[in-house]
């Protein structure tokens, strides 16, 4: 109960800060940016098809190049081994990393994911190509997201769209199955990126 209650107190400060920030954390991107959406099957799409994944539609809200990298059933290991050359193969400007979901379900060191996921947002920094980190849940029933992207986000001053995911798992009318998202669900994703994106700075309404 207490480490529960720790855990929301983050979430709450976390969501406090960015709403009291004069700013966004992203600079503007040109038209002819490329955004890389790098993850596992909540990027890949799995449960509807490529046209319906979110990053199809936030290329479609956007009118940015959105590239889907997303491997279904990856881990962060897996996913740090081919994520340098992704984003110099599609000359990203920013980077939407969403993946550890499989890490977490398979009951990986919590401890090592965030090593991998922050050697990722390391890799993006030095190529000057900017983050935006998105938390997936701890594997509890209604859980929120898990604490270490909270830490990730404060360490490497990155955004991070913190409640979005576990929203949407919650929701069973935007869910294929237990783990992945539908057509309705990777829409609403999609349209809380973009509207993230916009309150960060990188995209004009």
């Amino acid at each position: 109960m207490k480490q529960h209650l720790k855990h929301s107190l983050l979430i709450l400060c976390t969501v406090f800060l960015v709403a009291c920030s004069d700013s966004g954390q992203l600079t503007p991107l040109s038209k002819h940016d490329v955004i890389v959406a790098f993850g596992d099957s909540l990027t890949e799409g799995v449960g509807t098809d490529k046209a319906n994944a979110y990053p199809a539609v936030l290329e479609e809200l956007t009118g940015q190049g959105v590239i889907n990298a997303g491997i279904s059933g990856e881990m962060t290991a897996q996913g740090l081994t081919r994520f340098e050359k992704t984003l110099e193969d599609y000359q990203a400007s920013l980077v939407i990393l969403l993946e550890g979901g499989n890490d977490i379900l398979r009951n990986r060191s919590s401890t090592q994911t965030k090593q991998n996921l922050a050697k990722m947002i390391e890799i993006a920094h030095r190529n000057d190509i900017q983050v935006l980190l998105v938390g997936v849940p701890q594997k509890q029933l209604f859980s929120d997201t898990a604490p270490f992207y909270l830490e990730l986000a404060e360490e490497y001053q990155v955004p991070l769209e913190a409640e979005l995911v576990s929203d949407l798992l919650r929701s069973p009318q935007y869910k294929s199955d237990p783990i992945h998202l539908n057509a309705a669900g990777y829409r609403k994703l999609a349209e809380g990126l973009y509207q993230r994106l916009i309150d960060e700075g990188a995209i004009d309404k």
